[in-house]
C-alpha cells in the first residue's frame, strides 16, 4: 500500500520563520506530499489565516477544568486546526508526560477529529543497555494504534537540540527500528499506518531517510525554522513520490 509522505515543521518556542506566511511559502502542502506546520499557540491564527494546514504542538486531555496555560483538543479543533503533537520528546522530558498520558491525548484527539501525531523515542543510555525495543513496547501499548493515528518514532539519542557534536542515526538505524514498531501494530493497520521520522532530519539527509520502505515522513525541527533547507526537504520528498 502506498502511503503519501508527509513533512511535519515543528516549530517549537520559536518566532515564525521569515516568509512562511507568504504566497510562495515552502509550508505550504502539495498535492503530492503532505506539509503540516506546528507553530506556537500565539501564532496558530495567522498560520490556519494563510491556508496553512496547521496543528498544535500540545492538548490536554480533559475538555475543560482548572488547568492553567493548557488548552484542550476541542479547543484547538474550533480554533481551525486539522492536527496535534502528542507526547514529543520535549514535552515528555520538561513536563513529565507519562506513556499514559500521551495516550490520553491521542483519544482525545481522535475524539474531538483531529490527527494526533504520537511521538515517542529511546535515550542514548536506553539504547545502549540494549533495551531500545522494550522501551518503545512499552511506549506502544497503551496508545490506540487500531484507529487512524500518525506515529513519529524520535530517537532521543539522535536529536541534536542545538547540540553538532550530537550522534546522528543512519538512515539503516531509523529503518531498523521503523520497521520493528510497524511489526508491533495491529495486523490490519500495518500497512497503512504512516510513521514519521524525527531524529534531526536535515536536507542533507532526507533523501536516504525517506527512501526507506517504512520510514512515510518527517517531524522537522530545526530545519523547518529555515524555509530553505525545509523547501529542499519538501521538494525531496515530492521528487521521490513522483518518480515513484
Amino acid at each position: 500500500m502506498d502511503r503519501k509522505l508527509l513533512i511535519a515543521a515543528n516549530w517549537k518556542m520559536n518566532p515564525v520563520p521569515d516568509g512562511a506566511f507568504e504566497q510562495d511559502s515552502p509550508y505550504k502542502t502539495h498535492s503530492a506530499v503532505d506539509v503540516y506546520v506546528f507553530p506556537t499557540f500565539l501564532d496558530l491564527p495567522a498560520s490556519i489565516e494563510s491556508k496553512i494546514i496547521t496543528g498544535a504542538q500540545f492538548g490536554r486531555a480533559e475538555e475543560t477544568g482548572a488547568f492553567t496555560g493548557d488548552v484542550s483538543m476541542q479547543m484547538i479543533k474550533e480554533a481551525g486546526c486539522i492536527a496535534v503533537l502528542c507526547g514529543h520528546s520535549d514535552r515528555r522530558a520538561f513536563h513529565g508526560e507519562s506513556n499514559e498520558d500521551v495516550a490520553a491525548q491521542a483519544i482525545a484527539a481522535l475524539e474531538a477529529e483531529l490527527h494526533p501525531i504520537v511521538c515517542f523515542g529511546e535515550t542514548e543510555e536506553e539504547r545502549d543497555s540494549g533495551k531500545a525495543e522494550n522501551v518503545i513496547k512499552a511506549q506502544l501499548k497503551p496508545l490506540p494504534t487500531e484507529s487512524d493515528i500518525i506515529l513519529a518514532y524520535e530517537p532521543i539519542w539522535a536529536i541534536s537540540r542545538g547540540d553538532p557534536n550530537k550522534p546522528a542515526a543512519t538512515s539503516e538505524d531509523a529503518q531498523e527500528m521503523h520497521a520493528f514498531i510497524r511489526s508491533q501494530l495491529p495486523e490490519d493497520k500495518r500497512e497503512s499506518t504512516r510513521i514519521l521520522y524525527g531524529g534531526s532530519m536535515k536536507s542533507e539527509n532526507a533523501q536516504e531517510l525517506l527512501t526507506q520502505p517504512d520510514i512515510d515522513g518527517g517531524l522537522v525541527g530545526g530545519a523547518s525554522l529555515k524555509p530553505d533547507d525545509f523547501r529542499k526537504i519538501v521538494e525531496t520528498a515530492i521528487k521521490l513520490t513522483t518518480n515513484n
